[in-house]
């Protein structure tokens, strides 16, 4: 085939083609006149692949095809609209959905760890069993404290980080199994209330909460976030409404994933305060000042812009185009 012949015939389609391409709006007739042709130019560059698959024109036909593609059927959005629209809206409406549930999960954690550590005081044997005299006096006496300063700070931070962050997003995305995170929950509510038992059988609780609280205020709460978010898909597993049950937790999944994603960058915070204001020799009540802050800016994103977008309608789900629709079910 002569591939110049081929364009002389062809090239007043092209070059019309790139002409509706090219114009802001369209009309009716104009809108189906650039399918028509996007569709002819797409036989061409058939014919044209089927003679010289590598050449300019190949090239070329698949560039003008590109663009007519991305007129008719939109173009992505602008990544930097898309960030600032997560941490706007989804996010936000996402932990605002799960507010109660979190504040719920938080009490009973407090409880079972206080509860674990007034046994471990109050019940003779309980603190030998977890070591030797010599091992508790070490524990409580160094390596407590110790532990948040023995690595860089850097270092320490980012393997809190990521640690922390792999707990949120297991509880998220296991949460469907409705045995995971009250196991989880339990276990670290008991660690947690024989740490503080321990240190308050020695005389030391009042380091226990200055070396805890900085950081402990938001980690913790980050932890009963996750664990909200996975017992809330759970519940869509349980009760789906008037969705199918697969409808429901693929919709309240994508949902509450968003708050995995978000706690990813929360527990980077947090991990910043445990290495570098946690182990610090600012004054004790600045410590706690600044980790309280961490954990009063959260609840205000969440309460004041959740709260906006939620009544905006928002909910932490992918947009209606990206989600697509779902079949109601009596």
């Amino acid at each position: 085939m002569d591939l110049d012949a081929f364009t002389a015939v062809h090239s007043d389609d092209w070059k019309r083609l790139d002409e509706l391409v090219a114009r802001r709006r369209l009309s009716g007739p104009e809108a189906d006149e650039l399918l028509r042709l996007y569709q002819r130019a797409s036989t061409h560059l058939s014919i044209v692949r089927s003679v010289a698959p590598e050449g300019t024109l190949s090239a070329s036909l698949s560039m003008r095809l590109s663009r007519a593609r991305t007129r008719f059927t939109g173009s992505r959005s602008n990544f930097m609209e898309d960030l600032a629209g997560f941490f706007v809206y989804s996010l936000p409406a996402a932990f605002y959905r799960v507010r109660w549930l979190t504040v719920a999960i938080g009490t009973a954690f407090i409880l079972v760890a206080w509860l674990t550590g007034f046994w471990a005081v109050n019940t003779p044997g309980v603190l030998a069993a977890v070591g030797s005299d010599e091992e508790l006096r070490r524990y409580v006496e160094d390596d407590f404290v110790n532990y948040y300063s023995e690595n860089p700070a850097a270092s320490f931070s980012g393997m809190v980080w990521t640690n922390n962050a792999w707990i949120a997003v297991q509880a998220v995305a296991f949460g469907i199994t409705g045995v995971f995170v009250p196991w989880m929950l339990y276990e670290n509510a008991v660690g947690i209330g024989l740490s503080a038992g321990l240190m308050a059988a020695h005389g030391r609780l009042d380091v226990f909460f200055i070396y805890i609280l900085p950081h402990g205020f938001m980690e913790l709460t980050s932890i009963f976030i996750a664990a909200a978010a996975g017992l809330r898909i759970f519940w869509a597993f349980v009760a789906p409404g008037r969705r199918s049950r697969m409808t429901s937790v693929a919709r309240e999944g994508r949902s509450l994933m968003t708050v995995g994603l978000g706690l990813v960058v929360v527990l980077l915070i947090s991990g910043l305060v445990e290495g570098f204001v946690t182990p610090s020799p600012l004054p004790a009540w600045l410590r706690l000042t600044i980790g309280f802050g961490v954990f009063a800016a959260y609840w205000a994103y969440t309460l004041i812009l959740g709260g906006r977008a939620y009544r905006a309608g928002h909910r932490g789900d992918l947009s209606a185009r990206d989600a697509g629709a779902y079949l109601r079910t009596a």
